[in-house]
Protein backbone atom coordinates (compact mmCIF):
# COMPACT_ATOMS: atom_id res chain seq x y z
CA UNK A 1 0.00 0.00 0.00
CA UNK A 2 1.26 3.53 -0.78
CA UNK A 3 2.30 5.67 2.15
CA UNK A 4 0.02 8.53 1.08
CA UNK A 5 -2.88 8.85 -1.33
CA UNK A 6 -3.91 12.39 -2.33
CA UNK A 7 -7.50 13.25 -3.06
CA UNK A 8 -6.59 14.92 -6.35
CA UNK A 9 -3.56 14.90 -8.62
CA UNK A 10 -3.49 17.58 -11.34
CA UNK A 11 -1.16 17.15 -14.30
CA UNK A 12 -0.24 20.66 -15.45
CA UNK A 13 -0.12 23.95 -13.55
CA UNK A 14 -1.32 26.37 -16.26
CA UNK A 15 -4.69 28.16 -16.21
CA UNK A 16 -6.88 25.05 -16.17
CA UNK A 17 -4.75 23.12 -13.70
CA UNK A 18 -4.26 26.04 -11.32
CA UNK A 19 -7.98 26.88 -11.33
CA UNK A 20 -8.88 23.25 -10.66
CA UNK A 21 -6.38 23.18 -7.80
CA UNK A 22 -7.63 26.43 -6.30
CA UNK A 23 -11.26 25.35 -6.17
CA UNK A 24 -10.50 21.79 -5.04
CA UNK A 25 -8.10 22.86 -2.30
CA UNK A 26 -10.50 25.59 -1.19
CA UNK A 27 -13.09 22.85 -0.66
CA UNK A 28 -10.71 20.89 1.53
CA UNK A 29 -9.36 18.28 -0.89
CA UNK A 30 -5.74 17.16 -0.50
CA UNK A 31 -4.56 18.47 -3.88
CA UNK A 32 -1.18 18.20 -5.60
CA UNK A 33 -0.16 19.80 -8.93
CA UNK A 34 2.77 18.57 -11.02
CA UNK A 35 4.10 21.13 -13.51
CA UNK A 36 6.92 20.15 -15.85
CA UNK A 37 8.35 23.68 -16.04
CA UNK A 38 9.35 26.15 -13.33
CA UNK A 39 7.43 29.40 -12.83
CA UNK A 40 7.72 31.98 -14.21
CA UNK A 41 7.76 30.55 -17.71
CA UNK A 42 6.70 31.91 -21.10
CA UNK A 43 3.74 30.65 -23.10
CA UNK A 44 2.60 31.54 -26.60
CA UNK A 45 -0.51 33.66 -26.04
CA UNK A 46 -2.11 36.98 -26.86
CA UNK A 47 -2.04 37.80 -23.11
CA UNK A 48 -5.48 39.47 -23.18
CA UNK A 49 -7.95 38.58 -20.45
CA UNK A 50 -11.53 39.18 -21.58
CA UNK A 51 -14.40 39.76 -19.11
CA UNK A 52 -15.11 36.02 -18.77
CA UNK A 53 -11.51 35.34 -17.71
CA UNK A 54 -11.42 38.37 -15.40
CA UNK A 55 -14.59 37.17 -13.69
CA UNK A 56 -12.97 33.81 -12.89
CA UNK A 57 -9.78 35.43 -11.62
CA UNK A 58 -11.71 37.80 -9.39
CA UNK A 59 -13.70 34.84 -8.04
CA UNK A 60 -10.35 33.29 -7.05
CA UNK A 61 -9.54 36.36 -4.97
CA UNK A 62 -7.19 38.00 -7.48
CA UNK A 63 -9.05 41.27 -8.15
CA UNK A 64 -6.49 43.47 -6.40
CA UNK A 65 -3.62 41.59 -8.04
CA UNK A 66 -5.01 42.30 -11.50
CA UNK A 67 -5.06 46.03 -10.84
CA UNK A 68 -1.27 46.06 -11.19
CA UNK A 69 -1.63 45.27 -14.91
CA UNK A 70 -2.88 47.11 -17.97
CA UNK A 71 -6.65 47.46 -18.06
CA UNK A 72 -8.49 47.87 -21.36
CA UNK A 73 -12.05 48.95 -21.97
CA UNK A 74 -12.95 47.15 -25.18
CA UNK A 75 -12.06 46.21 -28.72
CA UNK A 76 -11.02 48.29 -31.72
CA UNK A 77 -11.62 46.55 -35.03
CA UNK A 78 -9.93 47.63 -38.25
CA UNK A 79 -10.99 46.44 -41.70
CA UNK A 80 -11.62 47.80 -45.22
CA UNK A 81 -10.33 51.25 -44.33
CA UNK A 82 -12.75 51.63 -41.41
CA UNK A 83 -12.22 51.61 -37.65
CA UNK A 84 -14.78 50.87 -34.95
CA UNK A 85 -14.26 51.08 -31.18
CA UNK A 86 -16.57 49.00 -29.00
CA UNK A 87 -16.62 48.93 -25.22
CA UNK A 88 -17.28 45.65 -23.46
CA UNK A 89 -21.04 45.25 -23.02
CA UNK A 90 -22.71 45.59 -19.65
CA UNK A 91 -23.43 42.18 -18.16
CA UNK A 92 -24.97 41.04 -14.85
CA UNK A 93 -22.12 38.59 -14.20
CA UNK A 94 -19.04 39.58 -16.16
CA UNK A 95 -17.22 42.92 -15.75
CA UNK A 96 -17.07 45.47 -18.56
CA UNK A 97 -13.27 45.55 -18.66
CA UNK A 98 -10.32 43.29 -19.35
CA UNK A 99 -6.60 43.16 -18.61
CA UNK A 100 -3.47 42.35 -20.55
CA UNK A 101 -1.13 40.22 -18.46
CA UNK A 102 1.88 38.36 -19.77
CA UNK A 103 1.47 34.64 -19.27
CA UNK A 104 4.77 34.43 -17.41
CA UNK A 105 3.17 36.62 -14.71
CA UNK A 106 -0.41 35.36 -14.95
CA UNK A 107 0.27 31.66 -14.63
CA UNK A 108 2.70 32.26 -11.79
CA UNK A 109 0.34 34.22 -9.56
CA UNK A 110 -2.66 31.95 -10.23
CA UNK A 111 -0.61 28.87 -9.34
CA UNK A 112 0.62 30.64 -6.19
CA UNK A 113 -3.00 31.43 -5.31
CA UNK A 114 -3.80 27.72 -5.54
CA UNK A 115 -0.94 27.04 -3.13
CA UNK A 116 -2.29 29.65 -0.72
CA UNK A 117 -5.63 27.82 -0.90
CA UNK A 118 -3.86 24.67 0.31
CA UNK A 119 -2.63 22.90 -2.84
CA UNK A 120 0.87 21.45 -3.14
CA UNK A 121 2.78 22.55 -6.25
CA UNK A 122 5.66 20.42 -7.57
CA UNK A 123 7.47 22.46 -10.24
CA UNK A 124 10.02 21.00 -12.63
CA UNK A 125 8.20 17.68 -12.35
CA UNK A 126 7.14 15.76 -15.45
CA UNK A 127 4.17 13.37 -15.34
CA UNK A 128 5.45 10.48 -17.42
CA UNK A 129 2.60 7.99 -17.43
CA UNK A 130 -0.36 6.87 -15.36
CA UNK A 131 -0.33 4.12 -12.78
CA UNK A 132 -3.10 1.93 -14.17
CA UNK A 133 -5.08 -0.42 -11.94
CA UNK A 134 -8.03 -1.29 -14.22
CA UNK A 135 -8.24 -2.54 -17.77
CA UNK A 136 -9.42 0.07 -20.32
CA UNK A 137 -13.11 0.17 -21.07
CA UNK A 138 -14.43 -0.88 -24.48
CA UNK A 139 -13.83 1.50 -27.35
CA UNK A 140 -17.59 2.11 -27.62
CA UNK A 141 -17.77 3.48 -24.06
CA UNK A 142 -18.32 7.24 -23.67
CA UNK A 143 -15.81 7.13 -20.82
CA UNK A 144 -12.08 6.85 -21.41
CA UNK A 145 -9.51 4.27 -20.30
CA UNK A 146 -9.76 2.43 -17.00
CA UNK A 147 -9.24 3.68 -13.49
CA UNK A 148 -5.79 4.98 -12.67
CA UNK A 149 -4.31 5.32 -9.21
CA UNK A 150 -1.90 8.16 -9.88
CA UNK A 151 1.12 8.94 -12.01
CA UNK A 152 4.79 8.13 -12.33
CA UNK A 153 6.60 11.46 -12.31
CA UNK A 154 10.21 12.50 -12.78
CA UNK A 155 12.28 15.42 -11.58
CA UNK A 156 13.30 17.35 -14.71
CA UNK A 157 16.78 18.10 -13.37
CA UNK A 158 17.81 14.76 -11.91
CA UNK A 159 15.54 12.35 -13.76
CA UNK A 160 14.62 10.75 -10.44
CA UNK A 161 11.27 9.00 -10.70
CA UNK A 162 8.65 8.56 -8.01
CA UNK A 163 5.03 7.51 -7.76
CA UNK A 164 2.26 9.89 -6.75
CA UNK A 165 -0.97 8.17 -5.76
CA UNK A 166 -4.35 9.88 -5.89
CA UNK A 167 -8.05 9.05 -5.79
CA UNK A 168 -8.79 11.39 -8.69
CA UNK A 169 -6.73 12.83 -11.55
CA UNK A 170 -7.29 15.93 -13.67
CA UNK A 171 -5.37 16.22 -16.94
CA UNK A 172 -4.48 19.87 -17.61
CA UNK A 173 -1.21 19.68 -19.52
CA UNK A 174 -2.30 21.80 -22.47
CA UNK A 175 -2.85 21.42 -26.19
CA UNK A 176 0.01 18.98 -26.56
CA UNK A 177 -1.43 16.79 -23.80
CA UNK A 178 1.01 13.90 -23.66
CA UNK A 179 -0.50 12.52 -20.48
CA UNK A 180 -3.96 12.65 -22.00
CA UNK A 181 -2.82 10.63 -24.98
CA UNK A 182 -1.51 7.90 -22.69
CA UNK A 183 -5.12 7.60 -21.51
CA UNK A 184 -6.37 7.21 -25.09
CA UNK A 185 -7.51 10.77 -25.82
CA UNK A 186 -7.31 12.13 -29.36
CA UNK A 187 -8.45 15.09 -31.40
CA UNK A 188 -11.42 14.83 -33.75
CA UNK A 189 -9.81 16.11 -36.96
CA UNK A 190 -13.17 17.13 -38.43
CA UNK A 191 -13.14 19.98 -35.89
CA UNK A 192 -11.19 23.18 -36.59
CA UNK A 193 -7.71 23.71 -35.23
CA UNK A 194 -6.15 27.10 -34.66
CA UNK A 195 -2.62 28.14 -35.49
CA UNK A 196 -1.09 31.35 -34.18
CA UNK A 197 2.21 33.15 -33.85
CA UNK A 198 3.03 36.17 -31.70
CA UNK A 199 5.85 38.48 -30.72
CA UNK A 200 6.46 41.67 -28.74
CA UNK A 201 7.48 45.12 -29.96
CA UNK A 202 8.30 48.36 -28.19
CA UNK A 203 5.59 50.98 -28.73
CA UNK A 204 4.72 54.38 -27.23
CA UNK A 205 1.09 53.21 -27.44
CA UNK A 206 1.72 50.41 -24.93
CA UNK A 207 -1.03 51.74 -22.62
CA UNK A 208 -3.74 52.28 -25.24
CA UNK A 209 -7.18 51.63 -23.66
CA UNK A 210 -8.25 49.35 -26.54
CA UNK A 211 -7.06 46.00 -27.77
CA UNK A 212 -7.09 45.92 -31.55
CA UNK A 213 -8.11 43.29 -34.08
CA UNK A 214 -7.38 43.43 -37.81
CA UNK A 215 -10.11 41.59 -39.71
CA UNK A 216 -8.89 42.28 -43.23
CA UNK A 217 -5.22 41.38 -43.16
CA UNK A 218 -3.20 42.18 -46.26
CA UNK A 219 0.47 41.98 -47.13
CA UNK A 220 2.59 44.87 -48.38
CA UNK A 221 1.36 44.29 -51.94
CA UNK A 222 -2.27 44.52 -50.86
CA UNK A 223 -2.96 40.81 -51.27
CA UNK A 224 -5.32 39.21 -48.76
CA UNK A 225 -3.60 37.09 -46.11
CA UNK A 226 -5.33 34.19 -44.33
CA UNK A 227 -6.44 34.77 -40.78
CA UNK A 228 -6.84 37.78 -38.51
CA UNK A 229 -4.34 39.84 -36.59
CA UNK A 230 -4.21 41.32 -33.11
CA UNK A 231 -2.36 44.11 -31.36
CA UNK A 232 -2.68 44.05 -27.57
CA UNK A 233 -1.05 46.82 -25.48
CA UNK A 234 0.75 45.29 -22.49
CA UNK A 235 1.25 48.50 -20.51
CA UNK A 236 4.95 47.92 -19.86
CA UNK A 237 6.37 49.70 -22.90
CA UNK A 238 5.50 46.84 -25.24
CA UNK A 239 2.64 45.50 -27.35
CA UNK A 240 1.77 41.89 -28.12
CA UNK A 241 1.39 41.43 -31.88
CA UNK A 242 0.12 38.23 -33.41
CA UNK A 243 -1.73 36.61 -36.25
CA UNK A 244 -3.86 33.49 -36.24
CA UNK A 245 -5.65 31.32 -38.74
CA UNK A 246 -7.86 28.26 -38.73
CA UNK A 247 -7.41 24.88 -40.34
CA UNK A 248 -10.50 25.66 -42.44
CA UNK A 249 -8.35 27.87 -44.68
CA UNK A 250 -7.20 26.03 -47.75
CA UNK A 251 -3.54 25.01 -47.68
CA UNK A 252 -3.16 26.19 -44.08
CA UNK A 253 -0.57 23.47 -43.46
CA UNK A 254 1.75 25.02 -46.02
CA UNK A 255 1.65 28.50 -44.46
CA UNK A 256 5.04 29.80 -43.38
CA UNK A 257 4.08 31.28 -40.03
CA UNK A 258 7.26 33.34 -39.63
CA UNK A 259 6.66 35.05 -42.97
CA UNK A 260 2.99 35.53 -42.07
CA UNK A 261 4.00 37.27 -38.86
CA UNK A 262 6.64 39.43 -40.54
CA UNK A 263 4.19 40.60 -43.20
CA UNK A 264 1.56 41.47 -40.62
CA UNK A 265 4.05 43.40 -38.47
CA UNK A 266 5.11 45.42 -41.51
CA UNK A 267 1.50 46.45 -42.22
CA UNK A 268 0.48 47.50 -38.71
CA UNK A 269 -1.36 50.85 -38.54
CA UNK A 270 1.07 53.72 -38.13
CA UNK A 271 -0.38 54.78 -34.76
CA UNK A 272 1.39 51.87 -33.07
CA UNK A 273 4.76 53.36 -34.10
CA UNK A 274 6.76 50.14 -34.07
CA UNK A 275 9.88 49.10 -35.90
CA UNK A 276 8.60 45.89 -37.55
CA UNK A 277 12.15 44.63 -38.05
CA UNK A 278 12.94 44.75 -34.32
CA UNK A 279 10.80 42.38 -32.26
CA UNK A 280 11.99 42.15 -28.68
CA UNK A 281 12.58 38.41 -29.10
CA UNK A 282 11.99 35.77 -31.73
CA UNK A 283 8.24 35.17 -32.20
CA UNK A 284 6.74 31.90 -31.04
CA UNK A 285 3.74 29.97 -32.28
CA UNK A 286 1.55 27.00 -31.55
CA UNK A 287 -1.49 24.98 -32.55
CA UNK A 288 -4.72 24.82 -30.56
CA UNK A 289 -7.40 22.12 -30.74
CA UNK A 290 -10.76 23.92 -30.59
CA UNK A 291 -14.48 23.60 -29.83
CA UNK A 292 -14.12 20.70 -27.40
CA UNK A 293 -12.47 18.57 -30.08
CA UNK A 294 -10.45 16.31 -27.76
CA UNK A 295 -11.98 13.30 -26.08
CA UNK A 296 -12.97 11.26 -24.28
CA UNK A 297 -13.10 13.92 -21.59
CA UNK A 298 -13.66 11.60 -18.66
CA UNK A 299 -12.65 8.22 -17.31
CA UNK A 300 -13.72 6.35 -14.19
CA UNK A 301 -11.68 8.67 -11.95
CA UNK A 302 -10.12 11.24 -14.28
CA UNK A 303 -11.18 14.33 -16.26
CA UNK A 304 -9.71 16.56 -18.99
CA UNK A 305 -9.83 20.36 -18.64
CA UNK A 306 -8.77 23.42 -20.62
CA UNK A 307 -6.68 23.06 -23.77
CA UNK A 308 -6.15 19.37 -23.03
CA UNK A 309 -9.89 18.97 -23.73
CA UNK A 310 -9.80 21.29 -26.76
CA UNK A 311 -11.73 23.96 -24.84
CA UNK A 312 -10.84 26.89 -27.09
CA UNK A 313 -13.35 29.25 -28.73
CA UNK A 314 -13.10 29.04 -32.56
CA UNK A 315 -14.72 32.47 -32.88
CA UNK A 316 -11.69 34.27 -31.48
CA UNK A 317 -9.11 31.76 -30.24
CA UNK A 318 -9.80 32.42 -26.55
CA UNK A 319 -8.75 29.62 -24.28
CA UNK A 320 -7.84 31.10 -20.90
CA UNK A 321 -11.41 31.82 -19.81
CA UNK A 322 -12.58 28.32 -20.78
CA UNK A 323 -9.57 26.85 -18.99
CA UNK A 324 -10.59 28.58 -15.77
CA UNK A 325 -14.24 27.65 -16.26
CA UNK A 326 -13.68 23.96 -17.03
CA UNK A 327 -11.20 23.73 -14.16
CA UNK A 328 -13.75 25.16 -11.76
CA UNK A 329 -16.45 22.84 -13.10
CA UNK A 330 -14.19 19.80 -12.80
CA UNK A 331 -13.14 20.70 -9.27
CA UNK A 332 -16.75 21.00 -8.13
CA UNK A 333 -17.57 17.63 -9.64
CA UNK A 334 -14.56 15.96 -8.01
CA UNK A 335 -15.49 17.43 -4.62
CA UNK A 336 -18.92 15.88 -5.14
CA UNK A 337 -17.40 12.57 -6.28
CA UNK A 338 -15.11 12.46 -3.25
CA UNK A 339 -18.19 12.57 -1.03
CA UNK A 340 -20.63 10.49 -3.07
CA UNK A 341 -18.62 8.16 -5.29
CA UNK A 342 -16.76 8.04 -8.60
CA UNK A 343 -19.89 7.58 -10.73
CA UNK A 344 -20.53 11.32 -10.38
CA UNK A 345 -17.74 11.97 -12.90
CA UNK A 346 -19.79 10.37 -15.68
CA UNK A 347 -21.85 13.59 -15.71
CA UNK A 348 -18.90 15.69 -16.85
CA UNK A 349 -19.17 15.34 -20.68
CA UNK A 350 -22.89 16.14 -20.52
CA UNK A 351 -22.26 19.18 -18.33
CA UNK A 352 -19.72 20.49 -20.83
CA UNK A 353 -22.16 19.92 -23.67
CA UNK A 354 -24.92 21.74 -21.80
CA UNK A 355 -22.61 24.69 -21.16
CA UNK A 356 -20.80 24.95 -24.50
CA UNK A 357 -22.27 22.47 -26.99
CA UNK A 358 -24.54 24.72 -29.06
CA UNK A 359 -22.19 27.67 -28.83
CA UNK A 360 -19.19 25.65 -29.99
CA UNK A 361 -21.24 24.10 -32.80
CA UNK A 362 -22.16 27.59 -33.99
CA UNK A 363 -18.49 28.56 -33.80
CA UNK A 364 -17.51 25.50 -35.85
CA UNK A 365 -19.96 26.50 -38.59
CA UNK A 366 -18.49 30.00 -38.51
CA UNK A 367 -14.97 28.56 -38.71
CA UNK A 368 -15.94 26.53 -41.75
CA UNK A 369 -17.47 29.60 -43.41
CA UNK A 370 -14.42 31.81 -42.96
CA UNK A 371 -12.34 29.20 -44.72
CA UNK A 372 -13.64 30.96 -47.83
CA UNK A 373 -11.78 34.31 -47.97
CA UNK A 374 -14.28 35.92 -50.37
CA UNK A 375 -17.14 35.19 -47.97
CA UNK A 376 -15.46 36.51 -44.86
CA UNK A 377 -14.29 39.57 -46.79
CA UNK A 378 -17.88 40.44 -47.67
CA UNK A 379 -19.16 39.69 -44.18
CA UNK A 380 -16.63 42.03 -42.60
CA UNK A 381 -17.29 44.66 -45.26
CA UNK A 382 -20.99 44.66 -44.35
CA UNK A 383 -20.32 44.49 -40.63
CA UNK A 384 -17.91 47.41 -40.58
CA UNK A 385 -20.69 49.68 -41.88
CA UNK A 386 -22.84 49.03 -38.80
CA UNK A 387 -21.72 49.70 -35.23
CA UNK A 388 -24.78 47.91 -33.73
CA UNK A 389 -24.14 44.82 -35.87
CA UNK A 390 -20.49 44.68 -34.84
CA UNK A 391 -21.39 45.19 -31.19
CA UNK A 392 -23.75 42.21 -31.46
CA UNK A 393 -20.97 40.20 -33.09
CA UNK A 394 -18.65 41.15 -30.21
CA UNK A 395 -21.18 39.88 -27.69
CA UNK A 396 -21.50 36.59 -29.54
CA UNK A 397 -17.82 36.02 -30.30
CA UNK A 398 -16.74 36.87 -26.75
CA UNK A 399 -19.61 34.74 -25.37
CA UNK A 400 -21.05 37.63 -23.37
CA UNK A 401 -24.76 37.14 -24.00
CA UNK A 402 -26.99 37.58 -20.95
CA UNK A 403 -28.70 34.38 -19.84
CA UNK A 404 -32.43 34.91 -20.10
CA UNK A 405 -31.90 38.47 -21.37
CA UNK A 406 -34.70 39.96 -23.46
CA UNK A 407 -32.63 42.46 -25.44
CA UNK A 408 -32.26 42.43 -29.21
CA UNK A 409 -28.84 40.75 -28.93
CA UNK A 410 -30.14 37.85 -26.87
CA UNK A 411 -33.28 37.42 -28.98
CA UNK A 412 -31.24 37.27 -32.18
CA UNK A 413 -28.76 34.85 -30.65
CA UNK A 414 -31.48 32.52 -29.35
CA UNK A 415 -33.03 32.38 -32.81
CA UNK A 416 -29.66 31.62 -34.34
CA UNK A 417 -28.90 28.98 -31.69
CA UNK A 418 -32.26 27.28 -32.31
CA UNK A 419 -31.43 27.04 -36.02
CA UNK A 420 -27.94 25.72 -35.30
CA UNK A 421 -29.33 22.89 -33.16
CA UNK A 422 -31.32 21.68 -36.19
CA UNK A 423 -28.32 21.68 -38.53
CA UNK A 424 -26.81 18.20 -38.97
CA UNK A 425 -23.37 17.88 -37.40
CA UNK A 426 -21.79 17.12 -40.77
CA UNK A 427 -22.30 20.76 -41.78
CA UNK A 428 -20.20 21.86 -38.83
CA UNK A 429 -17.33 19.59 -39.83
CA UNK A 430 -14.30 20.26 -41.97
CA UNK A 431 -12.51 17.79 -44.20
CA UNK A 432 -10.47 15.67 -41.78
CA UNK A 433 -6.74 16.12 -42.17
CA UNK A 434 -4.46 13.12 -42.50
CA UNK A 435 -3.76 11.75 -39.02
CA UNK A 436 -0.51 12.93 -37.57
CA UNK A 437 0.14 13.27 -33.87
CA UNK A 438 3.14 15.46 -34.68
CA UNK A 439 1.02 18.10 -36.40
CA UNK A 440 -2.15 17.67 -34.34
CA UNK A 441 -0.30 18.30 -31.10
CA UNK A 442 2.80 20.20 -32.22
CA UNK A 443 4.60 22.05 -29.43
CA UNK A 444 4.94 25.82 -29.97
CA UNK A 445 8.50 25.73 -31.30
CA UNK A 446 7.45 23.36 -34.06
CA UNK A 447 5.38 26.10 -35.66
CA UNK A 448 8.33 28.37 -36.43
CA UNK A 449 9.37 27.76 -40.02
Amino acid sequence: MPEHVHDLLIVGGGPAGAATAYWAASSGLDTVIVERKVFPREKTCGDALTPRAVHQLEAMGLKEHLEHYHRFEGLRVVAHGRTLEMGWPEHPVFPSYGFVVRRSDLDTFVARQAVLAGATLLEGTDALRPIEVDQPQSSSSPMGSGRISGAIVADKDTGTEKLIYSRFIVVADGANSRFGRTLGTSRDRSYPMGMAIRGYFKSPMHDDPWIESALDVRDRRGSTMPGYGWIFPVGDGTINVGIGLLSTFRDYRSVNTSHLFEEFACTLPSHWQIDPTQPIAAPTGGRLPMAGSVGPKAGPNWLLVGDAAGSVNPFNGEGIDYAYETGRLAAGLIVDAAARGDSVLARYPGMLDDEYGTYFKMARIFARAIGHPALIRELTRVGMRSQPLMEWALRVMANLLRDGGMGHSETAYRALAAAVRLIPDRYAQIQPQAPSSATDFAPPDALIK
